[in-house]
């Protein structure tokens, strides 16, 4: 392979060898900025996180050819240096010069007398760690210019070796490899020749933090291929023109957002090898669970049966979310919100809501599972990896129910500051607006007073939309309607609902009175639902008695509306009458009084 000129390196002194203007264009952005950081001579170790086991080029194009990031920097960062050394738990130190044999063996041939033979290299950490130390020792000492040697020494799954732990914890071998590690990092000799040090690890928060926030090492992420990173892997791969099916080039890398090149060309190859066209049904169904593997299983795609058609409970609120649906259709995402708060009494049908927009929005929709560990660093780590998922997917839809619980706030409630840090990453998430119409952000609560003010604000989940029971008759009707069809509930014509109306039932109540009739009717050999069997429902159903505790929900919601119009009539008066919110603040302060004693 062609020497880069990214390999030239530095000379002795601290001046660099090569201006930054003399690396490619056709590397990547982290790449592009790890040799910016080398030539300036102020770090010689660099921590690349993220996308970290993708693939990438390894040749100019239109030349085709990727290969893993280890062979990207010893062939191209590191192309034409004496040593690169690469190690990991599993196979130990070795010598690593990418598919060039002849150099391999050159290497492998200087290093035996240098270090001894390869097979007599230890496997162990802090083994390997100390020879490493050794060589560079070595190569600092060596003074005379024509013997001087360039290493590279690249640390794949890094996390296993200086994981991130207690202060307490680091007091052995796990604090002696750190100390080594900083000790390199820090060092003003091993900054003027050429040394570098790459350490990868798929989750910067599981790499300790001692390492990672330290002024004299570099922290850079390997981002999620772009669409134009899939456009060239689609156009290089061998044979991908006939896995394309119905789609061009350009239409698949634009739909595959939010997989990787691994994931991509195992969906091309996937899609040959099922003998058939990859057309939009089978391309969904294989994006869909390739993602859901690759995010770990912490997302989870939502595709249901319904649209906002089929929503009732504030007309206002349906119809601006019909509104914002179309202008996400047309690509208009910088007139969409950044986030929706969505909040109301238990059983308005938040979740239901939810459900509705992702039926209708035409973009995905993915539901965040439970992100949290046990495990010091891990819930970090967990949600980088969704993050990063999410913002390669977009535009996407993302909804978290309970948000009151689920994203934590800045108090660090006994452990150890895990929900503080949760906070701080949705929040820096959600606020920021190059992300706007991209990941459109859903949270859904019954207690937004309990959600931190920070995540409410405008730019980040500006818009607060409250959800109330039905209320008139013809509300209460629809809602039978919807519930029935929802579950496959079949209704006698002309069913009249009366007997529900004016109790101030919730959506879930009514869908409850409508399961309940129903199998009133199957019990008695009938397929259909007849007025008599939701009368007896209804009259058997018992609400629940936390009367309280639903009004203070119902004026928590009113107080978070941001906008008049979705409010209904009575509501609205009551706002709009003098010191109407501070009225309704006071009723909430007496309610959770009378709660609380």
């Amino acid at each position: 392979m062609e020497q880069s000129p990214t390999s030239a390196g530095k000379s002795s002194a601290s001046a660099p060898a090569e201006p930054p203007r003399a690396v490619p264009e056709w590397h990547s952005a982290w790449a592009r900025e790890l040799a910016g950081l080398y030539y300036s001579g102020t770090t010689c170790l660099f921590v690349l996180h993220g996308d970290v086991g993708d693939l990438t080029r390894l040749e100019p194009p239109p030349k085709p050819g990727h290969g893993t990031i280890p062979e990207f920097l010893a062939t191209q960062l590191f192309g034409g240096w004496d040593f690169v050394l690469i190690y990991d738990l599993s196979q130990g130190l070795r010598a690593f010069a990418g598919r060039d044999g002849e150099r391999l063996r050159r290497m492998v041939a200087r290093l035996s007398s240098e270090i001894g033979e390869p097979k007599s290299w230890p496997r162990d950490p802090d083994s390997v760690l100390a020879l490493l130390d050794q060589l560079v020792q070595k190569i600092l000492l060596t003074e005379d210019p024509g013997r001087q040697m360039s290493l590279g020494v690249i640390i794949e799954q890094a996390q296993f070796l200086v994981p991130s732990a207690e202060l307490a914890q680091l007091a052995g071998a796990q604090g002696a490899r750190l100390v080594r590690l900083l000790s390199w990092a820090r060092n003003p000799y091993i900054k003027q020749r050429n040394i570098a040090f790459c350490l990868l690890c798929d989750q910067l928060a599981e790499l300790n933090e001692r390492l990672t926030s330290s002024a004299h090492v570099a922290t850079l992420e390997v981002a999620m291929p772009t669409a134009a990173e899939r456009l060239d892997f689609i156009g290089s791969r061998a044979g991908a023109a006939g896995s394309l099916g119905d789609f061009t080039p350009e239409k698949l890398a634009d739909l595959t957002g939010g997989l990787n090149l691994v994931n991509l060309d195992r969906l091309l190859a996937q899609a040959s090898g099922l003998g058939r066209t990859l057309d939009a049904k089978n391309l969904k169904a294989l994006k869909k669970g390739l993602i859901e593997r690759q995010a770990r299983g912490l997302v989870e795609f939502i595709e249901p049966p319904y649209s906002m058609d089929d929503f009732v409970g504030n007309d206002a609120v349906r119809d601006r979310l019909i509104e914002d649906a179309k202008l996400l259709s047309r690509g208009r995402l910088d007139a969409t919100a950044m986030g929706y708060l969505v909040c109301g009494p238990v059983g308005t049908g938040k979740t239901y809501l939810a459900e509705c927009f992702a039926g209708s929005v035409g973009v995905p929709c993915v539901k965040l599972r439970n992100f949290r560990s046990k495990y010091v660093g891990e819930t970090e780590a967990n949600l980088q990896q969704i993050l990063a998922v999410l913002r390669a997917m977009g535009p996407v839809i993302v909804v978290i129910d309970e948000a009151d619980a689920a994203l934590g706030d800045r108090q660090s409630g006994g452990d150890s500051g895990t929900s503080s840090r949760v906070f701080s990453m949705i929040a820096s998430q959600m606020g920021d607006t190059r992300y706007r119409g991209k990941l459109v952000w859903l949270l859904l609560t019954s207690r937004p007073d309990l959600l931190p003010i920070d995540l409410k604000r405008q730019g980040r989940a500006e818009v607060h939309l409250p959800l109330f029971s039905p209320r008139t008759e013809a509300e209460v009707a629809t809602m039978v309607a919807i519930m029935a069809r929802k579950n496959k509930a079949r209704l006698d014509a002309g069913v009249n609902p009366h007997a529900l109306a004016g109790r101030g039932l919730s959506g879930a109540d009514i869908e409850s009175i409508v399961l309940a009739a129903r199998r009133r009717a199957l019990v008695q050999g009938r397929e259909t639902v007849s007025g008599d069997d939701l009368a007896f429902a209804a009259y058997d159903f018992i609400p629940s008695a936390q009367g309280l505790e639903k009004e203070k929900q119902e004026l928590t919601a009113v107080l978070e509306c941001t906008s008049i119009a979705f409010l209904p009539e009575d509501w609205r008066e009551r706002v709009l009458e003098p010191n109407g919110q501070a009225k309704l603040q006071e009723r909430v302060s007496v309610i959770k009084r009378m709660i609380e004693t």
